[in-house]
């Protein structure tokens, strides 16, 4: 990476130089020729991602948050009742989004650390009705991944729509939406997928476009699918000015996830993962999320006792790697850690090196090393798959 300070973070991931290079090419036209192509490339690719073959994609300026709320919206009413399944803080906050928009929520919570079993599910689709349901792939609070394909099954033949939330899982945990049946797929670029935020991205299947079509009103304008509908299937034309280089990034970002091949991609995520663990393992530090749900993405870490966090973590931003703080019940008591993207066995060296450098600095007891022998194995598999420069 080109910055010498190693963002180790559940999002923003580090940018590898290609797509750097494509978000510092001069600015065009919204209408030039060759933003209208980069554009049009970046819809179908990402339809592609989403393994998707008819589910209509958006691409539009804003973030994750926008994305969700674009996929809330546009297809279930004020007044009308939804049921969340909540993994952590960001599972809650779609119950809270939905409230902002007159929307009613039921959610089923899991304990934090931990992923709501399809029998809690089914007992609240047994009970009634709604609207539609909302997932939280992977909460990026917890680390938790949710099983997303076994609530979707729950779900098949039932009218509610299915939204999932990808953000902290899009381009590194597999997503098939069309053989899962997702209605609303909402994600952003900035994590798995490896770009720079700026995009709100969803994906609509045509059970999803129909409904939009079915509503009279709408409690927003930005955020209406319909009126970017245009310009998804034709870039040139405008609606609002779209981020043009945050477009041409994306494009790049996801030319080199076709490059790379998803199968190998999920593979990459899930060594990376392995490789983490066991050097955290190797010097003693406990994950928080429980084994059963834990995410490909993105680790929850326990301090170890004694170790205050926002000394820790000026430790290791001190050895070049940033590490993001706990949140919620976990708030100075552990941290989190993002392995997602571009990142590649490098990056896993680099930040173990730190972690460990890190931790004698604040007194406990490592043996240099370790943390790197033991991630060593699963390392070597991983090399000849990192992203290409």
């Amino acid at each position: 990476m080109i910055d010498q300070t190693l963002t180790m973070i559940p999002g923003p991931t580090p940018v590898h130089p290609r797509i750097l290079g494509a978000l510092a090419r001069p600015t065009v036209s919204h209408v030039a020729p060759e933003f209208v192509e980069a554009f049009r490339g970046a819809i179908a690719d990402f339809r592609w991602l989403c393994q998707s073959r008819e589910g209509q994609p958006f691409i539009v300026a804003g973030g994750g948050t926008l994305a969700l709320e674009m996929g809330l919206v546009n297809v279930v009413e004020p007044g009308e009742r939804i049921l969340v399944i909540s993994q952590g803080y960001f599972g809650d906050r779609y119950a809270e989004l939905a409230g902002a928009f007159g929307i009613q929520a039921d959610v089923v919570r899991s304990e934090w650390g931990r992923a709501v079993a399809p029998e809690e599910v089914a007992a609240r689709l047994a009970a009634g009705s709604y609207a539609a349901i909302t997932i939280t792939h992977v909460d990026t609070s917890t680390g938790a991944a949710a099983p997303a394909a076994s609530y979707c099954e729950l779900l098949r033949g039932r009218k509610e729509l299915v939204i999932l939330d990808g953000v902290c899982a899009t381009g590194g945990i597999d997503e098939p939406c069309d053989t899962w049946g997702v209605d609303v797929l909402v994600t952003a670029p900035q994590k798995a997928i490896g770009a720079p935020p700026g995009l709100a991205l969803c994906l609509f299947s045509p059970r999803a476009m129909a409904r939009r079509r079915e509503r009279t009103s709408l409690p927003a304008y930005y955020a209406d699918v319909l009126r970017w509908l245009p310009v998804m299937e034709d870039p040139g034309r405008y609606y609002s000015t779209p981020c043009v280089n945050e477009v041409f990034a994306f494009a790049e970002a996801l030319r080199m996830v076709r490059a790379e091949g998803m199968s190998v991609r999920f593979l990459r995520h899930a060594g990376l993962a392995g490789a983490f663990r066991a050097g955290l393992e190797a010097i003693g530090l406990a994950l928080f999320t429980a084994p059963d749900c834990r995410a490909d993405t993105l680790s929850v870490v326990l301090l170890p006792p004694g170790v205050e966090d926002a000394s820790f973590r000026r430790a290791m931003a001190a050895r070049g790697v940033v590490v993001a703080g706990g949140l919620g019940p976990v708030a100075g008591k552990a941290f989190r850690l993002g392995h997602m993207g571009n990142i590649g066995p490098e990056e896993v060296v680099a930040t173990l090196v730190a972690l460990e450098d890190s931790l004698r600095s604040l007194g406990v007891t490592v043996e240099p090393g370790s943390a790197m022998a033991a991630a060593a194995r699963t390392l070597a598999g991983l090399r000849a798959s990192a992203p290409a420069a």
